[in-house]
């Protein structure tokens, strides 16, 4: 537990923090240890911000009622910013920098002197302009800070009895739309209920269904794929998602991967 110990340590000289979480086991751990060396001085906050599936949002609520970390949930549309839904490689990036400035007031309103999110080492790998964004605004990752990498940050969750624990990693809706193709609430509202659909019938727990101009191509996660031989089951996912609007309906057979759109479309 020496890993853990070093994590919640890294708060002791802070009087006060938000914890930015989004539903998942890296936030959550963080939120866990900010509210067990700062109790009631450490809060959570969660956006709403219409590209985050309600999955997510039910889980965030969950495991700050199970940590005991208050809450607050704040509500705007990313679908309001031409930036975000013009949707170029640098979509992260103005996500992350609304989200930063939602935080930084939140903090200046409630006397709040430190921000922190749930980066973890892994996410360092990627191409992640949304992390440019947090650090431009001061956001902070403890998570990197005290080389936590997600199987440790998974390890550790289970180990103090986190239920969410083995959660799969997500993103917002958004990142299952190409880049150079616009994000609408129509494709949001699809790309949700055809996820939704694919975990109820195979019982798959990673999925993505992406929506590529308006075709719909299904990953689930490699070790996932035996889920999807039977035939009947596949006919009934195509004709749901066909009822959601989409054109056409397609299994990836390489599976889930994560970075698969980051490809601009012309």
């Amino acid at each position: 537990m020496n890993k853990l110990n070093s994590l919640c340590n890294w708060f002791s000289d802070k009087k006060s923090v938000i914890v930015a979480v989004s539903g998942g086991v890296d936030s959550a751990l963080v939120a866990y240890a900010a509210y067990a060396q700062l109790g009631n001085s450490a809060i959570a906050v969660t956006a709403d911000y219409k590209t985050l599936s309600n999955d997510e949002l039910d889980s965030s609520k969950k495991i700050c009622k199970e940590i005991g970390i208050n809450q607050i949930i704040i509500n705007y549309s990313e679908l309001e910013n031409e930036d975000f839904v013009r949707n170029d490689k640098n979509r992260c990036f103005y996500c992350r920098t609304e989200l930063s400035h939602y935080l930084i007031n939140i903090a200046k309103e409630n006397q709040i002197e430190t921000i922190v999110d749930g980066t973890n080492l892994d996410d360092l790998g990627d191409y992640r302009p949304g992390l440019i964004a947090l650090q431009k605004n001061n956001i902070l990752h403890p998570l990197v800070e005290c080389n936590f990498t997600k199987n440790e940050v998974r390890y550790i969750s289970k180990d103090i009895g986190l239920s969410i624990h083995d959660r799969p990693s997500n993103s917002c809706l958004a990142s299952r739309v190409p880049w150079g193709q616009r994000v609408t609430a129509e494709k949001l509202t699809r790309i949700e209920m055809g996820e939704t659909f694919v975990k109820q019938i195979v019982g798959a727990k990673q999925v993505r269904v992406r929506d590529l101009d308006g075709s719909a191509k299904i990953e689930v996660d490699v070790d996932e794929l035996y889920l999807l031989n039977d035939p009947s089951k596949i006919n009934e996912i195509k004709m749901k998602l066909k009822l959601l609007g989409f054109s056409s309906v397609q299994i990836d057979p390489d599976g889930y991967s994560p970075g698969k759109l980051n490809v601009i479309v012309d």
